[in-house]
């Protein structure tokens, strides 16, 4: 039975599990996470909503490994929208930034829109990749994952990475919207991943396989609408979508927009400077540097840069 009063419903991740065949999952809900991340910059709505689901989708497929570190998945193309980057760190700080051509968006975003249709991924990254990267540190190996663009949305690209790199089968949604009076951004996230079944029993491969098919038409009926509704607690939609597949649901993981960015490690970056790069940007009254994540300035004076120059 889905217990309607958990604790928080906004900024989880939900794992779960569908018995018997132990078909994992994790729905993920984000409110004021993705609406922070989304309002520090001047994202057209296009950008900000592929942006909102890279976000979802890091978190989704984060929440599916055991890391201890930073989990970073980026796309790069030669499309309007050059650049996405969306971090989680293994205590839930979330961050994400997208570079964007705005005149090539504008123009595209208008012909599409005026012809009654809606932005796709190919349109907007173009050609390119999508990169999965997991960073525990200086002292480990670290692990990436690059696979061309190939769909039509960011789930069905990750899909494509999860077919040719992974040899998993999973099964994702996304969805990113604008709620409430005040037009706060919203989004949702379902994943699935089918788990081989031990003894390669042939009755019981062919068992999972029907469950498999039967709980991927199960979660394509969840609605954009319902999964980012904030008056529908993410245990109740998982209710909603697989009570007659015996859902299982455990702990929920709290995310949060949180950047790393400061001003100790912005003076860190510039204390690496060359000398002739320092003493030309003393040449200005302030230096001012920009975080892309957070949109945060830091001013630094000239005497402040001396002071760094000679650290």
């Amino acid at each position: 039975m889905p217990d309607d009063h958990a604790p928080r419903t906004d900024d989880v991740v939900q794992p779960f599990q569908l018995d018997p065949f132990a078909l994992r999952g994790r729905l993920v809900r984000l409110g004021p996470t993705v609406d922070r991340i989304l309002a520090q910059h001047e994202y057209p709505e296009p950008g900000a909503t592929l942006l909102g689901e890279a976000i979802t989708l890091a978190v989704l497929l984060a929440g599916a490994l055991k890391y201890d570190g930073v989990f970073t998945l980026q796309t790069k193309g030669d499309g309007p929208v050059r650049l996405l980057v969306a971090d989680v760190k293994t205590d839930g700080a979330v961050r994400g930034y997208a570079q964007f051509d705005a005149k090539r968006l504008g123009e595209m975003t208008a012909e599409i829109t005026a012809a009654g249709g809606s932005p796709s991924v190919p349109r907007l990254l173009g050609a390119g990749y999508i990169a999965f990267t997991v960073d525990q540190g200086e002292d480990t190996e670290r692990y990436q994952g690059i696979v061309e663009i190939m769909g039509a949305t960011l789930a069905e690209c990750a899909q494509h990475y999860f077919r040719q790199s992974e040899q998993l089968q999973a099964g994702l949604k996304l969805a990113v919207a604008r709620a409430g009076e005040a037009g706060a951004w919203r989004a949702g996230g379902l994943m699935l991943q089918r788990v081989p079944p031990e003894g390669g029993l042939a009755r019981i491969a062919d068992d999972v396989e029907d469950a498999w098919r039967r709980v991927m038409v199960l979660m394509s009926s969840a609605t954009p609408a319902e999964l980012v509704a904030p008056d529908l607690p993410p245990r109740r939609l998982l209710w909603r979508l697989f009570h007659e597949e015996g859902v299982r649901v455990y702990q929920t993981h709290a995310v949060e927009a949180r950047c790393r960015c400061s001003r100790e490690r912005i003076a860190g970056i510039l204390r690496a400077f060359p000398a002739d790069e320092i003493a030309d940007m003393q040449k200005e009254p302030v230096t001012t540097v920009t975080c892309e994540f957070c949109n945060t300035r830091y001013d630094f004076a000239a005497d402040d840069l001396e002071r760094l120059a000679q650290a």
